[in-house]
């Protein structure tokens, strides 16, 4: 999603929520974010997972070193050993070579996702192991720029649904998706604001 994609999706979102509409006026929109697709955005996601984000990128220039070209070919090729010693816990290392020998033997297509709807996506995501549904929700809005995602499990989008909508609490994943069903199909954006809203909510 580009700039103009958010300033349509926040326009069409206060036009749905007036309390989307009252943060906005105060905050602006949210800014652009994306990743590029391919194997070394999910190796990337496998890498990340539990650590800092500094830490998981250290970590990740060690892992791609080792590679003349970052592919699932190169990296079956590479000892479990040598991807230990570059800091990759045993289980993120069975979690790398299963997504790797996906798709080296055409079980996981990353570039046939583009052809599959959301929902088809997000199934064939999180058929991988070390993948659930949040780390296929945001593949699928920083990848594939889809527009109506909401990725519920996400923390940080729980804690600032529940300040924006002044509940008394943060609002489960399920009450979560309940509270945004509104939003479509303008969800991916919302989740953007809600980040952006969680890092400085209006007073």
């Amino acid at each position: 999603m580009n700039e103009q994609d958010i300033a349509r999706g926040m326009q069409a979102l206060a036009l749905l929520d007036p309390d989307i509409k009252r943060a906005a006026a105060q905050l602006g929109p949210p800014p652009v974010r994306h990743r590029p697709k391919g194997f070394e955005t999910f190796l990337s996601a496998i890498v990340s997972q539990q650590i800092s984000t500094k830490a998981a990128q250290a970590i990740l220039e060690r892992v791609t070193a080792l590679m003349p070209e970052v592919t699932a070919s190169e990296l079956l090729n590479i000892d479990d050993q040598a991807l230990r010693d570059a800091g990759l816990s045993w289980r993120k290392i069975e979690y790398a070579k299963g997504l790797a020998d996906a798709v080296n033997t055409g079980h996981f297509d990353i570039e046939g996702l583009d052809l599959l709807d959301d929902k088809a996506a997000i199934a064939a995501i999180t058929s991988l192991r070390g993948f659930g549904r949040w780390s296929a929700e945001i593949y699928l809005m920083f990848s594939l720029k889809r527009p109506d995602i909401f990725p519920a499990d996400d923390l940080a989008i729980q804690v600032a649904l529940g300040r924006l909508k002044r509940l008394p609490d943060k609002p489960t994943p399920k009450q979560a998706r309940d509270i945004v069903e509104h939003w479509a199909p303008w969800r991916s954006v919302g989740s953007l604001f809600l980040w952006h809203y969680y890092h400085g909510p209006p007073i």
